[in-house]
């Protein structure tokens, strides 16, 4: 159990028979009227984010939940297969707690949540830039474009992302995970 004086961006709540993980917060004591809290709460299993206020002083229900580094070894028909990089343990999980499953490639680092006390995998996080090879880019036709012109690539595992007009085939790029975007060309 925690109060609205124990928030803090990562702290997980049980709330609406879900779990959130507060993004922002802001305490508000209005000139007239009882203090309160305005926060921002992602729900872990959806991603969605939906803003909430609480009364100051309020009890909420916390969850301790655990990152815990991950190795991505190789997807089957059961789902996609990781192992635990302290104790060597493998698990499977779902691609839907997956965050961006496409741009995931075979030994990749990731970090997983775990819920605590039931030891059930929520999510799984990749790091917010991956380092991959483009394997297809149609090439560039100088002339056709007059400003920050874009065309679609193929990556390594086979996700289509939005490039700049000098990328070509066979470079490495870093892809920013959060939104498939491109970052910038590595050297």
């Amino acid at each position: 159990m925690a109060t609205t004086a124990d928030f803090r961006p990562g702290l997980c709540l049980e709330y609406n028979n879900d779990l959130y993980i507060i993004t922002d917060f802001q305490h508000v004591k209005p000139g007239k009227g009882p203090a309160f809290v305005r926060t921002k709460l992602k729900n872990i299993k959806t991603g969605r984010t939906i803003d909430n206020t609480f009364n100051a002083g309020v009890t909420i229900k916390t969850a301790r939940i655990e990152r815990r580094p991950h190795q991505f070894l190789y997807k089957d028909e059961y789902g996609y297969n990781f192992m635990d990089a302290e104790s060597f343990e493998q698990i499977t999980l779902e691609g839907k707690i997956i965050q961006k499953p496409e741009l995931m490639k075979d030994g990749q680092e990731v970090e997983v949540l775990f819920h605590a006390e039931t030891e059930t995998p929520l999510l799984c996080e990749l790091p917010p830039f991956v380092i991959l090879q483009v394997t297809y880019a149609e090439p560039a036709v100088k002339g056709n474009t007059s400003t920050n012109a874009t065309k679609t690539v193929t990556l390594e595992t086979g996700a289509e992302i939005q490039v700049p007009m000098f990328i070509n085939q066979d470079e490495i790029i870093k892809v920013d995970t959060r939104d498939s975007s491109y970052a910038e060309r590595v050297k």
